[in-house]
């Protein structure tokens, strides 16, 4: 698959394959009925397809978006069958998922340019967000990495221990403090420790609260403002996780959490559980941010990076 062909296994590729069985199952059967039969595309035919990509969870301006480019096409090229039409969707969604530009042709033995390399990682309580920070620093551990963990989610109870589950179970070291500390100050701390430690990527779990949008503006921008006094361009990415089973309530907090603080990819996590995999490309899309890992699984290993001709090339096989 491109550049990705590198790093994408027939094991990553087996369990992209599981992890969007329901998506698939839901959305292909649904697409074949509605084209079973049909000889030539017609305005049924898109009525029907726009249903089913919102039903899919795609979301309205995305799913219009895909429809529009659709019906420009067949109007210019004619006589169109409906097998065709299958070939033109996946290369309009193609177009619609941003690319992640940094993404290495060797995965998770990713070169990084700045070193530590720090990635501040926020979503809502319950998406999977600690999780993910566990999974990514075992597979960057696993490829060679000197990784470190810092617990800055210090407001809900057992958020730390959680974490510290996580980095015990990916062998890698944490710096945390105790809950209800300064998030701030656990970051302050974490690149301290990571800097004088040599370590090559830093994960910092910020806290999940979205009660109060100025007070998370407020709190990412002071642990954002503290880390870049240890290092000047730090964090080098903003990570938010966003679970990919709640369907429009992750278009809210992708909302949210961009109009907070500068998110530049995603992750999408519990993929496997869930028919409505069409959201990864709604807010991708809408957001124009990159979704950089997906989830699909409970496993330490059951995370991988996202390869979006291989996403397609899967949801359509």
């Amino acid at each position: 698959m491109g550049k990705l062909r590198n790093f994408f296994s027939n094991q990553d590729k087996k369990k992209l394959e599981e992890g969007l069985a329901n998506t698939k199952k839901s959305f292909i059967s649904r697409l074949s009925t509605a084209v079973i039969g049909k000889t030539k595309i017609d305005e049924e035919v898109l009525d029907e397809l726009e249903s089913i990509l919102i039903q899919s969870d795609v979301g309205v301006a995305t799913t219009l978006k895909i429809i529009d480019s659709l019906e420009t096409r067949i109007a210019r090229d004619k006589y169109l069958k409906t097998e065709d039409l299958i070939l033109m969707m996946q290369e309009e969604i193609l177009k619609l998922l941003v690319k992640a530009d940094d993404v290495s042709v060797d995965g998770f033995d990713t070169k990084f340019s700045s070193r530590p390399h720090v990635i501040m990682v926020v979503g809502v309580n319950g998406v999977g967000k600690t999780t993910s920070v566990g999974k990514l620093a075992y597979q960057f551990k696993s490829k060679g990495k000197k990784v470190m963990l810092g617990a800055a989610d210090t407001f809900r109870a057992g958020a730390i221990d959680q974490l510290q589950v996580w980095a015990d179970r990916a062998e890698v070291p944490l710096v945390r403090q105790e809950m209800g500390s300064d998030p701030a100050s656990v970051a302050f701390d974490t690149l301290q420790s990571a800097k004088s430690q040599e370590a090559d990527i830093v994960f910092i779990d910020t806290a999940g609260r979205l009660h109060n949008k100025i007070n998370l503006m407020n709190e990412l921008a002071k642990v954002k403002r503290v880390m870049s006094k240890i290092i000047p361009d730090a964090p080098h990415e903003v990570l938010l996780v966003l679970d990919g089973s709640t369907g429009q309530n992750a278009f809210e907090q992708a909302k949210q959490f961009t109009a907070a603080t500068e998110v530049t990819s995603l992750a999408i996590t519990k993929l496997d559980g869930t028919a409505k995999g069409g959201v990864l490309l709604g807010i991708s899309d809408q957001f124009q941010i990159p979704v950089k890992y997906i989830g699909m699984g409970e496993g330490i290993k059951d995370i991988q990076i996202f390869d979006r001709k291989e996403f397609i090339k899967t949801l359509f096989s």
